[in-house]
C-alpha cells in the first residue's frame, strides 16, 4: 500500500519537473496549450472508443456470449480518461497508449495474464485456470497434509487397506 501511495505522489512531482524543464526551452504558453490540446483530443478519442466498446458489449450479450475482453477494454478506457484529464505530458502519453486500440490490445493481454486471472484464480481456489487439484485428490476436509500426516502425495493414508483377491468374495451364508 505504501508503494502505491509513493507512486501516486511521485507522478505529479515528475510531471511538474518535466513541465518546468520543457517550459524553459519552448515557453510556458506553448506547454499550457499542448497540455490542454492533448486533454481535449484524448477525451474525444476516449468518447469514440467508449461508444465502440459499448456497442461491442451489446452485440456480444445479444448473442449470448460473455464480453470479457470488451469489459476489460472499458476499464482501460476509464483509466485512460483519468490519465488524459490529469494535466501533464507523461500521463497524457499513458492515456493515449490506453485509448488507441493497437496499443491497448497488448496491455489488455498483460492485464489479463498478470492481474485478472491470478486474482480470480486466487478467489476461486484454482477454478478459473483449472488448477483445482494440482497434487492429487483433495483430502476429505482434514488438515493431514498440512501437518505432515497422511494426505495427498504422502504415500500412505489412514483409509487405505491392502487386500488380496479373496477379499472381494462375500460370504453371505447361502450356499
Amino acid at each position: 500500500m505504501l508503494r502505491i501511495i509513493g507512486v501516486l505522489l511521485l507522478i505529479p512531482l515528475l510531471e511538474m519537473l518535466l513541465l518546468v524543464v520543457l517550459s524553459t526551452y519552448v515557453g510556458w504558453q506553448l506547454i499550457v496549450l499542448l497540455v490542454v490540446l492533448t486533454a481535449f483530443v484524448g477525451m474525444l478519442l476516449v468518447r469514440a472508443q467508449g461508444r465502440q466498446t459499448l456497442r461491442k458489449i451489446q452485440q456480444k450479450t445479444a448473442r449470448g456470449e460473455l464480453p470479457a475482453d470488451e469489459l476489460l477494454d472499458g476499464a482501460l478506457l476509464l483509466v485512460s480518461g483519468a490519465f488524459l484529464l490529469t494535466p501533464g505530458l507523461l500521463t497524457d502519453l499513458l492515456g493515449f497508449l490506453l485509448v488507441i486500440p493497437v496499443t491497448r490490445y497488448p496491455i489488455r493481454l498483460a492485464v489479463k495474464k498478470w492481474v485478472v486471472v491470478p486474482y480470480a484464480d486466487a478467489k476461486s481456489r484454482g477454478f478459473v485456470t483449472g488448477n483445482v487439484y494440482i497434487d492429487g485428490f483433495p483430502n476429505d476436509g482434514g488438515t493431514a497434509d498440512v501437518q505432515g500426516g497422511p494426505g495427498p502425495g504422502s504415500g500412505s493414508s489412514g483409509d487405505t487397506y491392502d487386500m488380496d483377491e479373496d477379499s472381494y468374495d462375500v460370504d453371505d451364508g447361502r450356499e
